[in-house]
């Protein structure tokens, strides 16, 4: 049956270049797949068929949805012959599932009305004084400046020098230098960043990338030909607590998170203050 469907949409959808076109050859409501009772109509399947796909693309959806679409339909049916009435009633999850989704609906309309999101530099400093444990480092951070280049470079040991040196013009030189001899150059000297993120450059884990660190150099070679270089301007290691501009963006999604949470405990209380003003509200005995 699935080879069935999926022939079925091939022909159908690879006549044609987008499904706009289907509507010039093919009258909508026409059925393009059955199972049991069910039918799948045209109409249905363009609409998950993007305008401007290939048509190769077109087939992929169209045997993807068919297919999807033929297993929902045979679970159904076996669902209503082999469960009870009393299993097959499923309205009181309906009603949960509808008035959970009406709340959510209405809290986010509620929250993004009013939600203040922005965050003060004053009132980041001041979470992060009052936090300082909550940021302790899981791994190192570092401000580094990376490399990618050939080991055969005539310019790779004068990069090295220059990338390693805290003088403004040396820097600029090596970036400079590097445009042109590297195949890769990153300066991350001024920012943050995990160890993790600087691993990723190696292509190893940050545990390996850290033991291969010598001085302030991390270097390994690819085997193929390519040596991967890192001066490392300054690390924090795990365990310690970064400063604050690290922890940034995380504070600011706290401190937001907090009003977010603040404006919805605060609505959940109205909304029972005036219920029970309008006398809408009662609590019977339960003795």
């Amino acid at each position: 049956m699935s080879r069935k469907f999926s022939i079925l949409a091939a022909i159908l959808v690879a006549m044609l270049p987008s499904c706009k076109a289907f509507q010039s050859l093919i009258h909508d409501g026409e059925v393009v797949a059955k199972l049991g009772d069910h039918k799948l109509y045209l109409s249905e399947l363009e609409n998950i068929i993007p305008n401007g796909v290939s048509p190769e693309d077109s087939v992929n959806l169209a045997n993807i949805y068919i297919n999807s679409w033929a297993t929902d339909k045979a679970f159904q049916d076996i669902a209503e012959q082999k469960l009870s009435k009393e299993e097959k009633d499923v309205s009181k999850e309906l009603e949960a599932y509808r008035q959970s989704l009406l709340r959510y609906r209405f809290e986010q309309r509620y929250v993004s009305e009013r939600l203040d999101t922005m965050v003060s530099q004053k009132e980041v400093d001041e979470y992060f004084e009052s936090h300082k444990d909550n940021f302790k480092l899981e791994r190192p951070i570092l401000k580094a400046r990376f490399m990618s280049i050939s080991e055969d470079s005539p310019n790779l040991q004068r990069i090295k020098k220059l990338m390693s040196s805290d003088k403004v013009d040396d820097v600029l030189a090596a970036d400079s230098l590097a445009s042109n001899s590297a195949q890769r150059y990153v300066d991350c000297s001024e920012t943050w960043i995990d160890a993790v993120t600087l691993a990723g450059e190696f292509g190893v884990d940050y545990v390996t990338m850290l033991s291969k660190k010598s001085g302030s150099l991390i270097e390994i070679p690819d085997g193929n030909g390519t040596l991967r270089v890192a001066f490392v301007a300054d690390m924090i290691k795990a365990g310690e607590i970064p400063p604050v501009e690290f922890c940034q963006e995380r504070i600011k999604d706290i401190i937001i998170s907090g009003r977010k949470h603040r404006l919805l405990t605060t609505l959940e209380q109205d909304l029972i203050e005036d219920a029970k003003a309008k006398e809408k509200f009662e609590i019977y005995s339960t003795k």
